[in-house]
């Protein structure tokens, strides 16, 4: 079997850290990027903003996510655009792992 387009279990391939956000950047191009996050229970971004569109999919755990002042609870599996521009917070409610997906163009 050709090893050169590995299957990847995304959760297995980030560690939590305690009183700690890591993320692993997986791909880094100018027209985007994607990167993977794990949060330990608490642990948060506080309010800023980007000029791109991403996509939030946490993969295991509970996270708040406040886009203009409107919180939304994402649960493991759960996906949420955050549109562009828009003020935006997270929060994990508990230990979670996300990959956050950003399109440049």
């Amino acid at each position: 079997m050709d090893s050169s387009y590995p299957v990847i279990d995304l959760a297995a391939t980030i560690a939590y850290q305690q009183d700690a956000i890591v993320s692993k950047t997986l791909i880094n191009k100018q027209t985007g990027n994607v990167t993977l996050f794990a949060f330990d229970a608490g642990q948060d971004l506080s309010e800023h903003t980007s000029p791109y569109d991403a996509m939030v999919y946490l993969l295991e755990g509970v996270m708040q996510i406040t886009i203009s002042g409107q919180p939304r609870r994402l649960n493991g599996g759960d996906m949420l655009i955050m549109p562009a521009n828009e003020p935006h917070a997270l929060v994990a409610l508990e230990k979670c792992k996300m990959l956050l997906v950003m399109i440049k163009s």
